[in-house]
């Protein structure tokens, strides 16, 4: 196998006209060049180099391979340093995906720190929800998911790296007119003969669990993915909602009020990658700006 470094010896001696004088040039032992170019020879299959006097000249092949070297070299040159300043994040990217309340939220104070700390370091963004954003991870579509569940499933990422980011509970919407506006605390069993608002699919199937638990199947008029259509559906008397704190964090809800409902219901809020990503400096980094962040919020 042809090696960079008896390119680079063998482009010395073509240079400079001997093994001694190449020797010198690179800091090296003239046997130990001797010994590379006999190496390069062996696997070459054919001699490189014929000795004429007290100076060597090309072969044919050895003339072959010097054109070669120097794009060949220039090229390793290139990958080497693009590798070291994506290590040393001044270069990098990024592909993140998140559900849209984490978009709104974790993810703009998240990616800011990132650029102020290596602006060299490029992240994209796209929208999905769970289980479609994990599907994207595992498919090699983006490198980090920014994701949620209900409830613990043990084994429902077992080959990712979870990192933890925060639990978000579900909080109740209703009308400012209505009358449990002003009540603080409203148990979901007191909403039962109400029409509801539900959000995305994930959260739609957990609202009707939770209803059902409690004796009530829920009467769904409105179903949107759209976390301030929901609130503006809710603001218009239209019905009430349950939605995570994080979808509320980012939508002033006008016309709405927020109460506290039990049972309470949590989702656990992560940031899901690869274990191979995980070494990533860039991917690293990232990850350890959506910790921050979630903590800072």
């Amino acid at each position: 196998m042809i090696e960079a470094r008896h390119l680079r010896i063998l482009r010395a001696v073509a240079a400079t006209g001997s093994f001694s004088a190449a020797a010198r040039e690179l800091g090296c032992t003239q046997p130990a060049v001797s010994q590379q170019m006999k190496a390069l020879e062996s696997s070459a299959g054919t001699p490189l180099l014929v000795r004429t006097g007290r100076e060597m000249r090309l072969t044919q092949a050895g003339e072959v391979l010097v054109r070669h070297a120097s794009g060949i070299l220039a090229g390793l040159t290139a990958a080497e340093e693009e590798v070291a300043a994506i290590a040393g994040l001044r270069a990098g990217r990024v592909r993140l995906v998140s559900f849209p309340s984490g978009s709104s939220t974790l993810v703009p104070t998240a990616l800011a720190a990132l650029r102020a700390a290596h602006p060299g370091t490029r992240v994209s963004l796209v929208e999905a929800e769970p289980p479609h954003s994990v599907e994207m991870l595992r498919a090699g579509d983006c490198d980090i998911a920014l994701a949620f569940r209900y409830g613990s499933n043990a084994t429902e990422w077992d080959d990712l790296v979870v990192r933890p980011l925060l639990v978000d509970r579900l909080v109740g919407l209703v009308p400012e007119g209505h009358a449990l506006a002003e009540a603080g605390t409203v148990d979901i069993k007191d909403l039962a003969d109400e029409p509801w608002i539900a959000g995305c699919p994930r959260c739609r199937r957990q609202l009707v669990e939770v209803c059902e638990e409690s004796g009530f199947t829920p009467r769904i008029d409105f179903a949107t993915d759209d976390y301030p259509a929901v609130i503006g559906l809710v603001g218009a008397g239209l019905g009430v909602a349950v939605l995570p704190e994080l979808a509320i964090e980012s939508v002033r809800p006008k016309g709405a009020r927020t109460v506290t409902v039990e049972p309470a219901v949590e989702r656990e809020i992560v940031a899901l990658t690869l274990p191979d990503l995980a070494q990533v400096p860039a991917v690293a980094a990232t990850l350890d700006q959506l910790t921050r962040a979630a903590a800072r919020g």
